[in-house]
């Protein structure tokens, strides 16, 4: 088997493995709803004191959240990504077969990311934002080429996600618990992502800082690409160039946890 028929049979694998989880999809589905419905009326009395918060409308700011509770999982915002699965292989010391595999580690789990990622988007993220286009007014797009736009922004903030999620699993092999590093992570996701409030409405330096951190690559940028509000060849060398630095940031980690491993006898 060829190694791109093999990545490919792993992140099938990974959509496969989160869709036996009906009823665990189900409740999410009604989870994302629920918050989306408390965040949009938050918005809307927000906006109601400052129209045009952010550069954004009312009806952007509410196509904002729905495309929030949409991501949300798909992009592991909130963590339960494969890193608490390659966390636990670590911890317990099976990641020594995972290495034994003919297969390149960082690859292989990027792969069943990728897996879980799709169907997060297809299972849980799209019925919320159907039903928040149907319920509020929302400002949507007509023409094609914006949404394939978006779609690539949101396949690059895929990368951008892994490239983080899996330098904060590498952590265990230097952790006895990488609990701390996962609520760290946890944190600056949501908080640094938009997830909370646009980027764009955060005032001054922080403003500034927040937007240039990769976590804007995951909701904030695929986001602007939609609404209009956004360059997307722009949104795509920021998220690009931040995928590049970070999957090599793990690739450097990774030899030198793999190195360690064999030190230790693993």
């Amino acid at each position: 088997m060829g190694a791109g028929r093999l990545y490919a049979a792993v992140a099938a694998g990974g959509f496969r493995r989160y869709a036996t989880y009906r009823a665990a999809t189900a409740a999410g589905v009604f989870t994302n709803t629920v918050f989306g419905l408390i965040l949009v009326y938050t918005y809307l009395a927000l906006w109601d004191v400052r129209p045009h918060l952010g550069g954004y409308d009312r009806a952007e700011a509410v196509t904002y959240v729905w495309l929030g509770q949409a991501l949300l999982s798909t992009l592991a915002i909130g963590g339960s990504g494969v890193e608490s699965d390659l966390m636990e292989r670590i911890r317990t010391g099976d990641v020594a077969i995972d290495l034994y595999r003919p297969a390149d580690l960082q690859a292989w789990w990027l792969a069943a990311d990728l897996g879980r990622s799709v169907f997060q988007l297809l299972g849980r993220g799209v019925v919320p934002f159907v039903f928040g286009a149907l319920v509020f007014p929302v400002a949507l797009p007509a023409d094609v080429l914006t949404w394939a736009a978006f779609l690539v922004a949101v396949a690059l903030g895929m990368l951008v996600s892994f490239a983080l999620r899996y330098l904060v699993a590498l952590s265990a092999f230097w952790l006895l618990d990488g609990q701390g590093v996962t609520q760290m992570a946890w944190l600056a996701g949501t908080f640094c992502s938009g997830m909370l409030l646009p980027l764009n409405v955060f005032p001054g330096a922080l403003g500034e800082v927040v937007r240039v951190l990769p976590w804007s690559s995951l909701l904030q940028a695929p986001a602007d690409v939609l609404l209009g509000h956004a360059d997307p060849v722009g949104c795509y060398v920021f998220q690009g160039a931040w995928a590049v630095v970070l999957l090599a940031a793990g690739r450097l980690v990774q030899s030198v946890a793999t190195r360690r491993v064999v030190v230790q006898g693993g």
